[in-house]
């Protein structure tokens, strides 16, 4: 694979069943020219917000576009909150979610080019399915470790522009 530039889509999506709730993420990591999935991931968080868990669904995305050796990466998000905040566009309001952007931010720095676009829920089909399963997961107790600890109560334009209050239905 020398001398070939890999270039990805990461599909990120993570919620919670009330805000906190049982929480969770998925993330899935696409050729940009085929489409071919490289890779998916996706943990339950146990009681977490609901930007705590975007934030560990675009971490996850970006941390297996890094293993995978890409050089160009697109972030494809339905969190209006967290791209416009990686794209610098937002401020980082609340302490925590801090740790989490620039943990995020810190794996942004290893590549040599990433965006990040907004797209809505039914764009992003893939890893909302697989953050609905560790929601499920991590609702029926058999969460996994917390991902950057509670940032409860975050404030500002909300997790999911157009959602009420980001919860989730299965499938």
């Amino acid at each position: 694979m020398r001398g070939r530039r890999l270039r990805v889509v990461v599909e990120a999506d993570g919620g919670a069943r009330g805000n906190p709730g049982p929480a969770g993420y998925g993330a899935v990591v696409h050729e940009a020219n085929t489409g071919e999935v490289l890779a998916e991931r996706s943990e339950s968080l146990g009681v977490a917000t609901n930007n705590v868990a975007e934030y560990a669904g675009l971490i996850a995305g970006l941390s297996s576009a890094a293993d995978l050796g890409a050089v160009e990466v697109e972030v494809r998000m339905d969190s209006k909150l967290v791209v416009e905040q990686m794209s610098g566009r937002w401020q980082i309001k609340h302490p925590g979610l801090r740790p989490l952007a620039a943990q995020a931010a810190a794996l942004v720095r290893r590549f040599e080019s990433v965006t990040f676009t907004w797209v809505p829920r039914a764009r992003n089909a893939r890893a909302d399915a697989l953050a609905n399963a560790a929601m499920d997961a991590a609702a029926a107790g058999s969460a996994g470790g917390s991902i950057g600890g509670s940032a409860g109560g975050e404030t500002g334009p909300g997790p999911k522009a157009g959602s009420p209050g980001r919860n989730r239905r299965p499938g």
